[in-house]
Parts: C-alpha cells; sequence; structure tokens
C-alpha cells in the first residue's frame, strides 16, 4: 500500500469518530440554549428584573449615537400604579389579553387582511402584551427574522409559567415611556411629577398613546394625534369587557 492510499485509510477511519463528537457538543449545546429562556422566565416570575436586556441595547445604542444615556427605572408593585395605566395599555395595545395565550391570531389575520386590501400601506404589526413583554425583558431593538423567532420563543414559556397579571405587572414595569424612561414609576414622574398610583385616566391615556413610539412622542406634551389617540383609549376602555375568562386570573379594577 503506497503513502496516498494509508493518509486515505487514515482519514476514512477518524472521519466518523470527529462526526460523533461534533454532534455530541451540538446537541448538548442545543440543549442548553433550549433551556435558558424557561430558567430566565421562571426566575423573573419571581424576582423583579433591575435591569432587561432592551435597556442595557438601548443605552449602548445611544452611546454609539453620540448621546449620554440617561436611565431612569423603578419597580412598583401594582398598587402602586393607577388602575387607570392597566386600562388604558390594554385598550391601546392588547384588547383581547386575556382571550389569547400570547399570540392573537384574530388581530394578526385582520392586519394582513388590511394589508392585503391596501399593499402600499405598511403592514401595521400586532403584537400582544406578552410578546412585547419577550423582547423588553429579554432580547434587544434590533429587527431580524432571528429576533422574532427568540421572541415567539419566550412568548411561550411566558404565558405557560407566568399567571396574566404577572405579565401585566412586570410589563408596566419595564415598557419604555420616553427615551431612557422605564416603567410607570419612572414616567410618572418624568412627565406629570407625580407617583404612577397618582395617575388620572386622562394622563394615564396619554402615556399608553405615546407606547408605539416613546422616544417620538412626549405625552406632557401630546401633539394632535396623540390627543386624539388618548381620547379613543378612554372611549375604549368604557367598552371593554374587563371581567371575561373564568379559566384564568383576572384583575378586577376598581371603578
Amino acid at each position: 500500500m503506497n503513502a496516498e492510499s494509508s493518509t486515505f485509510s487514515v482519514y476514512t477511519r477518524r472521519r466518523p469518530q470527529w462526526a460523533l463528537r461534533v454532534w455530541s457538543v451540538g446537541w448538548k449545546l442545543a440543549l442548553t440554549l433550549l433551556l435558558i429562556p424557561p430558567l430566565q422566565v421562571l426566575v423573573v416570575r419571581f424576582v423583579d428584573p433591575p435591569v432587561t436586556t432592551f435597556m442595557v441595547g438601548q443605552a449602548i445604542a445611544d452611546r454609539l449615537d453620540g448621546y449620554r444615556p440617561a436611565w431612569r427605572h423603578r419597580n412598583v408593585p401594582p398598587g402602586r400604579v393607577s388602575p387607570w395605566l392597566f386600562k388604558a395599555i390594554l385598550a391601546a395595545e392588547d384588547q383581547r389579553f386575556y382571550q389569547h395565550h400570547g399570540f392573537d391570531l384574530v388581530e394578526l389575520e385582520s392586519a394582513l387582511d388590511k394589508h392585503r386590501r391596501n399593499p402600499r400601506r405598511p403592514l401595521r404589526g400586532a403584537s400582544t402584551v406578552t410578546q412585547q413583554l419577550a423582547k423588553n425583558l429579554f432580547l434587544c431593538s434590533w429587527r431580524s427574522f432571528m429576533r422574532k423567532g427568540l421572541e415567539g420563543y419566550y412568548t411561550l414559556w411566558l404565558e405557560l409559567l407566568w399567571p396574566k397579571t404577572r405579565i401585566l405587572e412586570v410589563y408596566v414595569n419595564v415598557v419604555e415611556f420616553a427615551p431612557g424612561v422605564y416603567g410607570a414609576q419612572a414616567a410618572a414622574r418624568h412627565h406629570f411629577g407625580k407617583d404612577a398610583a397618582r395617575l388620572t385616566s386622562r394622563e394615564a391615556a396619554l402615556l399608553a398613546a405615546v407606547l408605539p413610539n416613546p422616544r417620538r412622542w412626549n405625552p406632557a406634551h401630546p401633539t394632535d394625534y396623540i390627543r386624539q389617540r388618548a381620547t379613543e383609549i378612554r372611549d375604549q376602555i368604557r367598552m371593554l369587557p374587563w371581567d371575561t375568562r373564568d379559566d384564568v386570573p383576572v384583575i378586577r379594577w376598581p371603578d
């Protein structure tokens, strides 16, 4: 047997062992990556997050854009947040919050239908509060199919491991209401100079109205569009059936 044949023979004998090692490392790595999200979700169910991945990502982006990052955030229990803010956020962001399990297929189909009828109009988002919380807690603001996939995976675990009340409570405490201003308490102090518990229905509606783009709109100095949107949110609050679904925890807000 010449040298060339001998080398080829050694290579073919070693190749299966190399492939097995890669497979062994690969499936262990994949399993670890699959288990990290549920572990993260389980921890945050019981521990209020002092910081989120979204906050860190925004601070880094601001620094890269030449701005000095300003960071205001404080977790408060739901009893120290005005019930009007919870109502306004659900009316503005996710009216079927208690009817879906993380993904609102009804709203998604409606958005797709409107886009099909008017392709020139941008496809509006149909993200639920749970999906937005998944992004705000564990992901950054960058957009890609990979991020949407991760967002969906985290959403599934949030709905499996958390009651609806916890999802809403944490969302209100971490969502951005102004550049570098996160959560109801920081937003109430920043925009209206008061605690979140003292927000009126009008102020709560204004805060909810700017959520699609809190870095563009200011609830303390609303544009005509934001005023109109806040008025619509207040009207929708009166129309929504807040006490529905007997099989999930429902927050019964005082009048």
